[in-house]
Order: structure tokens, then C-alpha cells, then sequence
């Protein structure tokens, strides 16, 4: 029987949404194992100037505990 774990991170990106959620599963993988799977649960933007600065994206990754 396997047990996962669920964490909520926050990544963010000046090109995508797309960019930054592949920033931050990248980043996640460094410190933890076993990551499954990974939801996005919302989106934003920054603006500076009249322009989008940032995408940011809070995801929950899940992963197998050992």
C-alpha cells in the first residue's frame, strides 16, 4: 500500500503559465522524491507599466512517501 503526501508551492515565470509550472515541478523535484502528479489550483499575473511582469501559479504536487 502506498501513502502520498500532498505540499502546495508557488512558482512563477515572466514568459507562461506553462513555463512557470514546469519552473516550479523542476525546482520541487531537487528537494523532493516521488513526485506523481501536480494540480494547478489557481493563476495570477503581475503588471508593471501596462504589461504582464509575471505568471504565477499556485500548484499541489503529490508524491509517495517512502
Amino acid at each position: 500500500m502506498s501513502i502520498a503526501r500532498i505540499t502546495e508551492i508557488t512558482a512563477s515565470s515572466g514568459k507562461s503559465f506553462e513555463d512557470a509550472v514546469e519552473k516550479g515541478i523542476a525546482r520541487a523535484a531537487e528537494t523532493i522524491q516521488g513526485i506523481t502528479g501536480a494540480w494547478v489550483e489557481s493563476q495570477k499575473v503581475t503588471v508593471a507599466d501596462g504589461k504582464i511582469d509575471q505568471y504565477r501559479v499556485n500548484m499541489k504536487v503529490t508524491f509517495i512517501l517512502k
